[in-house]
């Protein structure tokens, strides 16, 4: 069964900085996009990063130049490097792989189980 573990998340001040990880386990096979989503209080959930098996990346223009998405391809795993962090900043944040359970199966969307970044004034 493919499980997407995150970890990183935390507290942290203003203009500091966090790096969050997420790792599929289990079985999967052809993975392409990866991405990070995030919904603070109140708010609708929001794409965050995206990164395309080729390395292309995409961002929300409210973390452009402060945030970068990567990925190990090797180990299944994407991460998102925050810098300059805003108290706006603060949300749950998810990320979300494409691939399938089988080589021959179709693609299917596994998300995580969400991690909390709060950033204090």
């Amino acid at each position: 069964q493919v499980q997407l573990v995150e970890s990183g998340g935390g507290l942290v001040q203003a203009g500091g900085s966090l790096r969050l990880s997420c790792a599929a386990s289990g079985s999967i096979f052809n993975i392409n996009t990866m991405g990070w989503y995030r919904q603070a209080p109140g708010k609708q959930r929001e794409l965050v990063a995206t990164i395309t098996s080729g390395g292309s990346t995409n961002y929300a223009d409210s973390v452009k130049g402060r945030f970068t998405i990567s990925r190990d391809n090797a180990k299944n795993t994407v991460y998102l490097q925050m810098n300059s962090l805003k108290p706006e900043d603060t949300a749950v944040y998810y990320c979300k792989i494409e691939g399938s359970p089988s080589s021959w199966f179709r693609k299917y969307d596994y998300w995580g189980q969400g991690t909390q970044v709060t950033v204090s004034s």
